[in-house]
């Protein structure tokens, strides 16, 4: 399944150590009563988020056309037993879930950047 899986593990690599600094800042925020309302940390966060939900996109959508290739179009499935395409095609479906909730994080996230 090479690259474009291997681009998908990278990917969601990234989007948690992203989500992680993030999580630490809002604990640091939280303890130190610190205001993270400034607009130009806010658009950081925004840019932060775009730009991590289009590569998770990116990944999720190579990662589905390799599955789609292997599984249906050359059907390597079916011919090699032992290789289980179900994990795959679940790692795939949950990486458009994945995409999904970063959309949607990321869509606020540009709203609050509306509002400051």
């Amino acid at each position: 399944f090479g690259f474009g899986y291997s681009y998908l593990i990278a990917s969601m690599g990234l989007q948690l150590l992203w989500s992680f600094g993030l999580a630490c800042l809002d604990v640091y925020a939280l303890r130190g009563k610190k205001d993270l309302q400034n607009p130009i940390l806010v658009s950081l966060f925004v840019v932060g988020d775009w730009v991590t939900a289009m590569l998770s996109l990116a990944a999720a959508c190579s990662s589905a056309g390799v599955v789609v290739l292997f599984a249906r179009d050359l059907k390597y499935c079916n011919i090699r037993e032992q290789f289980s395409c179900l994990r795959y095609q679940v790692a795939v479906a949950l990486a458009f879930v994945s995409w999904f909730q970063i959309a949607i994080s990321s869509h606020v996230t540009f709203w609050i950047l509306a509002s400051v």
